[in-house]
């Protein structure tokens, strides 16, 4: 059978054994036939909260948590709707704060593609800095001793409202709603203690689960702490169009929007399978290595002890050289030593939680990944095997191979039933 790969912007086309391939992806729902007409109903009816034309005083400060470029967020759709439910505030007094967490500032050409030059041009918009001391502001401590610390902008603002996209993530349960707050406006520090090799490690730190999951529950603490006004969703589909969307009180927005991702992407599947075949979504989501972790760890819920994992990757950007990621990778010679490594108390570093989690499914499974960019050093100093044919990588696997294949990468989170 021929299968295509999200892969880059183009996609990758690949041939497999028709017998022994599972093709496990999304449940597919078409975009919203009028999707500017759902936002505005979104927004004017919102859930546990009034609308926003009657929410903000003309008067008051405003600051936006959008997401960065290495999310699908349709923002350039968004934004426009709800800044116009918002044309009495004067745009002076609002401020669009790009949620980058850790991730490097994006550049003034790509915020006019995520948010459109109309926009780009006529708001203050800022990148978040974690690193900047100065940039951020103390709120105090959640009941598990992290101290948290918020871009100042953000908690300084009298109005504050987040927009996010909504999937399953790989270690905070589901994306958007108050990860628009933390890790996304976050200081170093505060996202450090969010992501520790404790909280990594821990079993309910997991694709679709968020109470119990200790990072997710940090997470939704820190956003109550912080205060947000006024919250809205999307789901999207591979065609990266809306599919839903929520507006209103943060928590029952996305509790909305969780119940359509998880009923989307999670897939049962009967057992484990020899190889797993997975990408990263295609672009942006596949730009770099680092976020390339995303759609191995989804490969690893339904690859056997010992199996294969084989990631399609593009990695335009390579291995990203802001942070420590491709330091930490490179440090230790397996990874078995890497998480020993991580492990050791004391030990922190900026990506640490990529390079604990990358690890950990290089334990369970041989890694290897296709890419147009990465060059043989760079998978080696990952401790990932390079293919430049995806079918005879498959084949190396024996006639016998159990093959399962993830087109979209983690927007199909399959799972073993009862397991």
């Amino acid at each position: 059978m021929k299968v295509r790969l999200a892969y880059g912007r183009d996609g990758l086309e690949v041939e497999l054994p028709d017998e022994r391939t599972t093709v496990i992806e999304p449940t597919y729902v078409p975009g919203l036939p009028d999707v500017n007409g759902a936002i505005l109903t979104a927004l004017r009816n919102p859930i546990g909260a009034p609308p926003l034309r009657q929410l903000v005083k003309p008067t008051q400060s405003v600051a936006i948590s959008v997401c960065d470029i290495t999310r699908p967020m349709p923002s350039n759709l968004l934004l426009p709707l709800l800044l116009g439910e918002l044309r009495h505030v004067p745009p002076e007094n609002i401020t669009i704060l790009i949620a980058t967490g850790t991730h490097r500032a994006n550049t003034d050409a790509e915020i006019a593609r995520m948010l459109g030059d109309e926009i780009a041009g006529k708001y203050r918009v800022v990148n978040h800095d974690g690193f900047d001391e100065s940039a951020l502001e103390r709120i105090g401590s959640t009941k598990g001793g992290i101290e948290v610390r918020l871009n100042r902008r953000w908690v300084e603002s009298d109005i504050r409202i987040t927009t996010g996209f909504v999937e399953p993530h790989f270690f905070a349960g589901f994306s958007g709603g108050p990860k628009m707050v933390a890790p996304g406006l976050a200081g170093f520090g505060t996202i450090m203690r969010l992501h520790d090799a404790a909280m990594i490690a821990h079993p309910e730190a997991r694709f679709g689960v968020t109470a119990g999951n200790p990072i997710h529950d940090a997470i939704r603490e820190i956003a109550r702490m912080s205060g947000v006004d006024f919250s809205v969703d999307v789901t999207i589909n591979r065609e990266q169009r809306i599919t839903s969307v929520y507006a209103g009180e943060l928590f029952g927005v996305h509790t909305a929007a969780r119940a359509v991702a998880k009923r989307l992407a999670m897939q049962p599947v009967d057992e484990a399978f020899d190889v797993a075949l997975t990408t990263n979504s295609g672009y942006p989501l596949d730009q770099n290595l680092y976020q390339a972790v995303k759609g191995m760890s989804a490969a690893a819920q339904v690859v056997r002890d010992g199996g294969r994992i084989i990631c399609a990757a593009e990695c335009s950007e390579g291995v990203p050289e802001h942070g420590q990621y491709r330091h930490i990778l490179a440090s230790r010679g397996s990874p078995s030593e890497l998480l020993e490594m991580i492990s050791e108390p004391g030990y922190e570093r900026h990506d640490q939680w990529q390079a604990q989690i990358q690890a950990q499914i290089q334990m369970k499974a041989a890694v290897y990944i296709k890419s147009g960019f990465l060059t043989a050093q760079q998978a080696a100093e990952a401790h990932l095997k390079p293919v430049e044919s995806i079918e005879d990588a498959i084949a190396e696997c024996g006639a016998d191979a159990r093959i399962c294949v993830l087109p979209e990468g983690p927007q199909t989170i399959p799972y073993i039933a009862g397991g």
